[in-house]
């Protein structure tokens, strides 16, 4: 599994011009799931998103983490990021995972957030979505398992 960390300080989901998730400070996560992943990657990515100290406070401009802040945290899947982009122009997408197990890894990574963190959202699985943010920073981190 991958996923790409961006701290922003709003970020939100729309499905068919519809907002459907909304966040203030915190963390949105894109994640992108592989055949070979389970749920111990679902559970390590989890604890690392919910403990990776990337917050500022008043003696380093990365020392706290999302919990920590008081963050919030916006889940959304993106299966592209799973792409093979090593050969020619164009993504294969023929190593990412097939979508049950996807979806069931990337909500199983956002109950694994749930259990510590008040305030976290999802975008809609397999949805056209439109994401936007306002990165805080800015500043982008990619955990892979």
């Amino acid at each position: 599994m991958k996923v790409l960390l961006q701290r922003v300080a709003e970020a939100s989901v729309a499905v068919a011009s519809r907002t459907i998730a909304e966040i203030g400070p915190g963390l949105l996560a894109l994640v992108g799931v592989f055949p070979d992943d389970g749920m111990a990657e679902a559970d390590w990515l989890a604890d690392k998103t919910l403990n990776l100290r990337i917050f500022p406070d008043a003696s380093k401009p990365m020392n706290r983490s999302v919990l920590e802040v008081g963050g919030a945290i916006l889940v959304v899947s993106q299966f592209t990021l799973a792409a093979d982009l090593s050969r020619g122009k164009r993504p294969s997408f023929g190593g990412v995972a097939p979508a049950e197990q996807a979806e069931r890894l990337v909500e199983a990574y956002a109950a694994g957030l749930k259990a510590s963190c008040a305030d976290v959202q999802t975008g809609r699985f397999g949805a056209n979505m439109r994401v936007a943010l306002v990165n805080d920073g800015p500043a982008t981190f990619l955990l892979e398992r």
